[in-house]
């Protein structure tokens, strides 16, 4: 059964297994999850989620323990995926974008303009391109469990409002990984700086770099108005999602009842960390997260359609280049379902 049907279908019968008996190989003592940043950002709140629910079910027969700021890996969010096939991390919540340097399939969510919103981005988890991708990250040696999300990534900047490509120009923007957010703020006009999420916060403080870009609820547990950001501009370019993964040979370690319980588990803490990523931003009339940005008095831009239009026909060169790179039958495959439900 696909990710997205498992998220749809997840039930509290399935969730509330019994305690099964340990299976003949003994089980690590403990099992290291990896993940980006730190609560109470949406990433790690699922991974901290999925350990506790699992090791509370097991009744700590499998003890997940989380390491967030990716510790693991020196604070490399992009060295994950290679870490986690040495054997250093059993599972992970991974960020697709940390890991499309690898899996260039998943630059699909990276695609500039492509998802739009919340509709089109689960037209791809829960559809056709969600399992295909599924399969190609099972031939990593890696086990998906469930998809989650981290949000659509706004951009937020201390010199000035952003409503139009030439708002951009000149700007220093930090972004995490990956050649295509080079290319887009390139194409922009404004400066892109790579840069570890660890180091992003002291290049905020000090002025190495003018501005950011990461979802809502991130931009304010992270309190970057505190970091001279205080204009941000919601235009929904790419969204990040999350992916809930086990190792393959620990997941093969596990007796079958375990592995269900872990994907339970995972779907459980997935479904929660789409609620969070999404709360307060307008949706159902919850406007906490946008009244909050005006109480800290941050001066919030949302574009039109029309004005997003204006940005994504400058970066259509980088959209249509890097089609190729994901692979133009996934990319056509998205954008017939993302305009199914957007239609």
């Amino acid at each position: 059964m696909s990710l997205s049907r498992r998220i749809l279908l997840a039930s509290p019968a399935a969730l509330a297994m019994p305690t099964v008996a340990r299976a003949q190989t003994q089980y690590k003592a403990e099992y290291k999850v990896s993940v980006v940043g730190n609560r109470p950002i949406s990433l790690a709140d699922g991974a901290f989620r999925w350990a506790e629910l699992v090791t509370e079910r097991s009744q700590g027969r499998i003890n997940m323990k989380v390491y967030p700021g990716s510790q693991l890996v020196g604070g490399d969010q992009t060295r994950e995926l290679v870490a986690m096939r040495q054997g250093i991390i059993d599972m992970a919540t991974f960020s697709t974008i940390n890991i499309s340097p690898q899996v260039r399939e998943m630059n699909i969510f990276s695609l500039p303009w492509l998802l739009g919103d919340s509709r089109g981005f689960d037209a791809i988890i829960r559809g056709e391109v969600g399992r295909d991708l599924e399969r190609i990250i099972a031939t990593r040696d890696v086990v998906p469990c469930a998809w989650g999300e981290n949000g659509f990534r706004e951009i937020s900047n201390s010199k000035r409002d952003i409503a139009a490509p030439a708002d951009l120009r000149g700007l220093k923007i930090r972004f995490a990984a990956g050649a295509i957010f080079s290319e887009i703020f390139t194409a922009l006009g404004a400066n892109p700086v790579q840069m570890s999420f660890a180091d992003l916060q002291p290049a905020l403080s000090t002025g190495a770099v003018d501005g950011q870009e990461n979802p809502v609820n991130l931009f304010l547990a992270l309190r970057m108005d505190a970091l001279a950001q205080k204009h941000l501009t919601i235009w929904n370019y790419v969204a990040d999602a999350g992916l809930f993964v086990v190792a393959k040979p620990v997941m093969d370690s596990f007796s079958p009842a375990d592995r269900d319980l872990v994907r339970a588990c995972a779907v459980e803490a997935a479904n929660a960390q789409i609620v969070a990523s999404r709360a307060g931003l307008g949706r159902d009339g919850d406007r906490a997260s946008l009244d909050e940005l005006a109480r800290r008095g941050v001066t919030t831009v949302t574009l039109t359609d029309a004005q997003k239009a204006a940005f994504a026909t400058i970066t259509r060169p980088v959209f249509d280049k890097w089609a190729q790179t994901v692979g133009t039958d996934l990319v056509r495959k998205a954008e017939t379902a993302i305009r199914t439900v957007r239609s």
